[in-house]
C-alpha cells in the first residue's frame, strides 16, 4: 500500500523538526493528529524542546561542515544570533548546551548577545 499523499507532504516538515509520524490510533496526550478530506491520516509526536535544541546545533554542524567548536569568531556570533531568534536561550540550560556546542564560555554567550542587543 502506498504512502497517503498528504503524510508524504508534511514528511520533510516533521522530520525537519525531529518529530515522529504515527498511526492516527497510536497518537497519545499532546500528539497531534491531522484530518485530509475529512479522515484522520497520520499524528505527529513533537520532540521535547531540549531535544529539537541538540537537534539544531547538529544540523548547524552538518551545514558549517565541521564541529561548531572550529568555527571562527564571528560565525560563531551569527550562530549564536540566529540561535537566539529561534528561541534557544529561552530553554532550561539553552546558554550552557550552546556555550558547550561552540567551545566557549557562557560569559562570552552572554557577551554575543549583548553585543547584539547593543547595536
Amino acid at each position: 500500500m502506498s504512502e497517503h499523499p498528504f503524510r508524504a507532504a508534511v514528511r520533510p516538515l516533521v522530520d525537519a523538526l525531529g518529530g515522529q509520524l504515527l498511526e492516527p490510533a497510536q497518537a497519545e496526550g499532546d500528539d497531534v493528529v491531522l484530518s485530509w478530506e475529512g479522515r484522520e491520516v497520520v499524528a505527529v509526536r513533537l520532540p521535547r524542546l531540549s531535544d529539537s535544541l541538540e537537534r539544531i546545533l547538529v544540523d548547524l554542524e552538518r551545514r558549517h561542515g565541521m564541529p561548531l567548536a572550529e568555527l571562527d569568531r564571528k560565525t560563531k556570533q551569527l550562530v549564536v544570533r540566529n540561535l537566539e531568534k529561534r528561541g534557544a536561550f529561552t530553554l532550561r540550560h539553552g546558554v550552557e548546551t550552546v556555550a558547550a556546542a561552540l567551545g566557549v564560555s557562557r560569559f562570552t554567550i552572554y557577551n554575543y548577545l549583548n553585543r547584539e542587543s547593543a547595536d
